[in-house]
């Protein structure tokens, strides 16, 4: 059984969601024919709502559990962060919490297996091209929490590989789309971009009244917004041009064969299920579960799961690569940057 705490509902829930969606695809596909070693792969997820607190109760509820094998797919930096000491203590195996802050990347970390990119590899990418279309005088907007603080830290390194300091750092609140003293603060300074360190409820609200307010700053965000569900939550037009690092390949792009094996795998799971970045992050964090299942035998243990992971070494799913050892749990480094049109991409 692999156990899960991730926002089912809440104004973050489009996250978890999503992601769930993705992972579900792959693992319903792998059930259908005779599961890993002739076992059904059971996911359990329960609803945090994007609360610590909340996570914290969940984890303990799983870890009660007799035939809980793993934790996977947790969703968020603060959620995660709290749940750490019970993970380490217990030598249960986190993998692929869909977050990129650096805290999860210590070293110290042994039972933590990550997927995704670093938020610093993505905030750089970020700065990196700010820079390029000469916008200088760039505003940070971060969550105020163990997320955003971690994002903060990263753009100020990155900022200063350029010379170059931030005009305004600032915060907004966590599941909340009140950002009045924040707007306020962003138009006494006048930035020509823009880098929010948040989810979607609180950068769409954000970026909505600075577009209304008349400012036309590049704004900038990290994966873990949520592409989809940030455009959703903007007006129509509101959202053109608004950029965001992605950490997974293009999900509509067929002529990428894990993408073409995620799109089929999808619409046999939910045939009105929409492609997205987040549900295809979902199903390779499932594929790499499964693919360490695999190699863990017919008897999998927690230890030999860990064990099983670190010896993922340059596979490739077909576009999208992995690279874990005992010394590193860092999978993918996969970054580039998305900018949003007039039209969703999906045909």
């Amino acid at each position: 059984m692999l156990g899960q705490s991730l926002p089912l509902s809440g104004p973050s829930a489009q996250l978890g969601l999503e992601y769930r969606r993705g992972a579900k695809a792959w693992f319903d596909a792998v059930n259908r024919d005779g599961g890993i070693h002739g076992r059904r792969i059971e996911l359990v997820s329960l609803d945090d709502q994007y609360e610590p607190e909340q996570t914290l109760a969940n984890t303990r509820q799983l870890l009660k559990r007799s035939d809980l094998l793993a934790l996977f797919g947790y969703v968020g930096t603060p959620t995660t962060k709290v749940v750490l000491p019970l993970i380490e203590s217990a030598a249960v195996p986190l993998v692929a919490p869909m977050t990129g802050a650096s805290l999860l990347r210590r070293a110290d970390l042994r039972m933590v297996f990550n997927l995704r990119a670093s938020y610093r590899r993505e905030i750089a990418a970020m700065v990196n091209e700010l820079v390029r279309d000469a916008q200088h005088r760039i505003a940070i907007v971060y969550q105020n929490d163990a997320f955003g603080q971690d994002g903060l830290e990263g753009a100020l390194i990155a900022l200063r590989q350029h010379g170059l300091k931030p005009v305004l750092t600032t915060t907004v609140a966590r599941n909340s789309d009140q950002v009045g003293d924040a707007l306020r603060e962003l138009k006494q300074v006048n930035p020509n971009g823009v880098l929010i360190i948040s989810a979607y409820v609180s950068s769409a609200a954000l970026s909505t009244a600075l577009r209304q307010s008349g400012n036309r700053a590049q704004i900038m965000n990290v994966s873990f917004v949520g592409t989809k569900a940030l455009q959703r939550a903007m007006p129509v037009g509101e959202s053109n041009g608004i950029g965001v690092t992605q950490v997974v390949p293009f999900p509509w792009n067929r002529w990428i064969p894990v993408v073409a094996d995620y799109q089929r795998c999808l619409q046999r799971h939910d045939v009105e299920a929409r492609f997205g970045f987040t549900s295809l992050e979902g199903y390779l964090a499932a594929r790499m579960i499964t693919e360490a299942l695999e190699r863990a035998g017919d008897a999998p243990t927690r230890a030999s799961l860990a064990k099983a992971l670190e010896s993922i070494q340059g596979v490739d799913f077909g576009g999208f690569r992995l690279d874990l050892s005992s010394d590193d749990h860092q999978a993918s480094e996969f970054v580039e940057l998305t900018f949003l049109g007039s039209q969703t991409w999906e045909p």
